[in-house]
C-alpha cells in the first residue's frame, strides 16, 4: 500500500467515525483555495456581465481567463475546444450555464488523468519499508512536505526514517533535522558535501535493519543542468535498489503552486530527469495561481497526491479531485 492509499484509507475511517470531520475538512479546503477561487470567478463574472449567450467572443475571454489563472496554454486549449463542441451541439447556451460547464470539464480532466486512481507506484515487500524519493527545487517546500508526511505517519503509528541526502546545503540538513525531531522520526545524515547516494544507502540499510515502515529520502534541489540532475538522481536510485530491489517505490515531485508557470517548467525538468510518479503541490493558500494543479496534472499525466493549504503540520492534505473542484466552484 502506497502513502496515498494509506492516507486515503485513514481519512475515510476518520470521516466515518466522526462525520463532523467532513465539514471541517471542507471548510479548511475552501479557505485554502479562496484566493484562487476569487481570482478565477471575479474575472469570469466580469466577462459574462451584460451577455446572454456563450459565443466566440465569450470563449475568447474565457480562454484568456484560464491562461491568466495559470491553467496553462495546452490545457486551456483543450478545455475551450470541448466547450466549443458542447455549444455547437446544444446550439444555444447561456452564460449562466458556463460555470457549470467549466466545472464539468475540469472534473473530467482530473478523472482522465487518474488523479484519484488508487493504484500507483510499487508496493513494498513484506518486512521491507516503503521508500519515497522526494525531488524538487530549493524553496518549493520539499523539506516541509517531508516533515509533514513524517509527522502524519508517526501519528498513525508508523515507524519513519528520513534520509538527508541534500548534502550540498548545511541549512537543508539542519532544517530537516528539526522536522524529524518534531515528527518523532529517525534521521540519517552525514557531513555536508558527502555523497548523496551514500546517505540514501545508509538510510535504507538502517531502516531495513530496524523495521521501519516508511523511508523518506530528501534530495538536492538544484537545476544547474539536466545532465547533472539526471546523473545524480539515477545514482541515488541505483544505490537504493542494492538495499531494497524495488526502491524507490515512489518518486514524489514537490512544486510550489504560487510560482505559476515556473512550476510547469520545474515539472518538465524533473519528469525528464527521472521517473516521477506523484506530485505534491504546496503553498496554494497564499496564491491565486491554484490553476496550476489543473494544468500540471493534465499536461504531465502524473497524479497530484497532496496539496499544501497552510503552514500547519496537518495542512498537507491528500488530494481528492471531487473535493478540489467543489471547493474551487464554491459547492457545499
Amino acid at each position: 500500500m502506497g502513502l496515498f492509499d494509506f492516507f486515503k484509507k485513514k481519512k475515510a475511517e476518520e470521516q466515518a467515525a466522526a462525520p463532523e470531520v467532513v465539514a471541517a475538512e471542507r471548510e479548511e479546503l475552501n479557505a485554502g483555495l479562496e484566493k484562487t477561487k476569487q481570482g478565477l470567478f471575479s474575472k469570469l463574472a466580469r466577462a459574462v456581465a451584460g451577455r446572454s449567450k456563450v459565443d466566440d467572443d465569450m470563449l475568447d475571454e474565457l480562454e484568456e481567463i484560464l491562461i491568466t489563472s495559470d491553467v496553462g496554454v495546452e490545457t486551456t486549449v483543450k478545455i475551450i475546444r470541448r466547450i466549443e463542441e458542447r455549444v455547437a451541439r446544444d446550439k444555444y447556451m447561456n452564460t449562466a450555464e458556463l460555470q457549470m460547464l467549466l466545472r464539468d470539464e475540469i472534473a473530467l480532466l482530473f478523472e482522465e488523468n487518474h488523479c484519484n486512481d488508487n493504484s500507483f507506484g510499487l508496493d513494498a515487500k513484506e518486512g521491507e519499508p516503503y521508500v519515497v524519493m522526494v525531488v524538487g527545487v530549493n524553496g518549493a517546500g520539499k523539506t516541509t512536505t517531508i516533515g509533514k508526511l513524517a509527522a502524519q505517519l508517526r501519528k498513525a503509528g508508523k515507524k519513519v526514517y528520513i534520509g538527508a541526502a541534500d548534502t550540498f546545503r548545511a541549512a537543508a540538513i539542519d532544517q530537516l533535522g528539526v522536522w524529524a525531531e518534531r515528527a518523532g522520526a529517525t534521521m540519517i545524515r552525514q557531513e555536508m558535501g558527502s555523497d548523496p547516494a551514500s546517505v540514501a544507502f545508509d538510510t535504507l540499510k538502517s531502516a531495513k535493519a530496524n523495521g521501519a515502515d516508511v523511508v523518506l529520502i530528501d534530495t538536492a534541489g538544484r537545476l544547474h543542468n539536466k545532465i547533472g540532475l539526471m546523473n545524480e538522481l539515477t545514482k541515488i536510485r541505483n544505490v537504493m535498489a542494492k538495499v531494497i530491489p524495488d526502491a524507490p517505490h515512489e518518486v514524489m515531485l514537490v512544486l510550489d503552486g504560487s510560482t505559476g508557470q515556473n512550476a510547469f517548467e520545474q515539472a518538465r525538468q524533473f519528469t525528464q530527469a527521472t521517473q516521477v510518479t506523484s506530485l505534491a503541490i504546496t503553498k496554494l493558500d497564499g496564491t491565486a495561481k491554484g490553476g496550476v494543479v489543473i494544468g500540471i496534472s493534465d499536461q504531465f499525466r502524473v497524479p497530484v497526491r497532496y496539496i499544501g493549504i497552510g503552514e500547519g503540520i496537518d495542512q498537507l492534505k491528500i488530494f481528492d479531485r471531487h473535493e478540489f473542484v467543489n471547493a474551487l466552484f464554491g459547492d457545499k
